[in-house]
């Protein structure tokens, strides 16, 4: 288990454009890379002061002379950087070079980052740009780019996110719950998800397995899940769900599994007998494996993980962050919430 704390404030770890911060724990399913400084200099231009307290940052004036790529233009990464940290109506930023590189359609660009209060030292922070205009290199990431870098992965999510539901049939707003029945980060994200439901009632709540290698019990959970879900409806589903978090300790053992898992089934409504015979068979296996492939094809990593109409979000952040995300992100699709 690997205790995350990113903070978008900070601004120095790449891995900040692509996931929001928030104070957050989680189950991974591969290790993460040490965050590190980025040392982005900027040809023919002084890193930015430090503001006194209180104060605005001042940063450099752009040299023209550093803006030798055709592609991006400034615009674009302007509205980039927008999509990414416009929930944070403290931050400014600044886009300071835009170079090309010795490598063909490649552009690095170079921003600095502030905060309205003052309260943060400036921060250089650069990224790559590849040949398809769609894609940068971040760290060690490669994350989506553009005016709307969150569009393919809710379109992926609206095709491919089939898991059981609550709310809203229409996909406006879908936030998919990527979870694991035996991650213990996911059980405490529970009390979130169900103030969410409250709070947006027009949104379309997906609960996706993402079952992880380290949990021997998870991927069997899942498939009674599914099985239950399509016996018993949704309903049922959020029934078993909760049930089976609330006994989690039962699946540290083969036997104690079992038995969560066929008591949650019976608190469902349904016969654990045939659900048992259900959860063997191919198909349903197979449904699982498509579950957590889906989840590896959104680039999600940890357990519990939010997609937000494309954007990931850790679902056990601090509730009035994830809100607030939430809420900028529909204004940004121009979607009721």
């Amino acid at each position: 288990m690997i205790r995350l704390s990113a903070r978008f404030a900070s601004a120095v770890a790449l891995i900040a454009l692509s996931l929001p911060v928030l104070q957050a724990v989680a189950q991974q399913d591969v290790p993460a890379a040490p965050e590190q400084a980025p040392s982005a200099q900027v040809p023919s231009a002084p890193a930015p002061a430090a503001p006194a307290p209180s104060a605005a940052p001042v940063f450099p004036k752009p040299d023209p002379a550093n803006f030798t790529a055709a592609t991006p233009t400034k615009e674009t990464v302007n509205a980039f950087l927008q999509a990414s940290w416009g929930f944070e109506e403290s931050r400014v930023w600044q886009v300071q070079a835009i170079l090309k590189t010795p490598v063909d359609g490649v552009s690095k660009v170079i921003i600095f980052i502030g905060d309205k209060t003052g309260k943060l030292k400036p921060s250089a922070l650069q990224f790559f740009v590849l040949p398809d205009g769609k894609h940068i290199i971040a760290g060690d990431d490669i994350i989506p780019f553009g005016e709307h870098p969150y569009a393919e992965f809710r379109a992926m999510a609206q095709a491919r996110a089939d898991g059981p539901y609550r709310g809203s049939a229409i996909k406006n707003l879908e936030i998919v719950e990527f979870a694991d029945f035996q991650c213990p980060h996911c059980k405490a994200a529970q009390a979130n998800m169900d103030k969410l439901a409250v709070d947006f009632p027009k949104a379309r709540f997906v609960f996706q397995n993402y079952p992880l290698p380290q949990h021997p019990a998870a991927a069997g959970a899942a498939a009674y899940g599914l099985c239950v879900a399509k016996q018993g409806g949704s309903g049922s589903f959020y029934t078993f769900a909760s049930a089976v978090f609330d006994g989690q300790e039962g699946l540290e053992t083969p036997d104690g599994a079992t038995l969560t898992l066929n008591s949650a089934v019976s608190k469902a409504g349904l016969d654990p007998a045939k659900i048992a015979a259900c959860a063997a068979t191919p198909a349903i296996i197979a449904a699982v494996d498509a579950s957590r492939k889906l989840a590896q094809d959104l680039n999600i990593t940890q357990t519990p993980s939010l997609l937000v109409n494309g954007r990931q979000v850790p679902a056990n952040a601090p509730y009035d962050d994830i809100k607030k995300i939430i809420l900028f992100q529909a204004k940004l699709d121009g979607v009721a919430n």
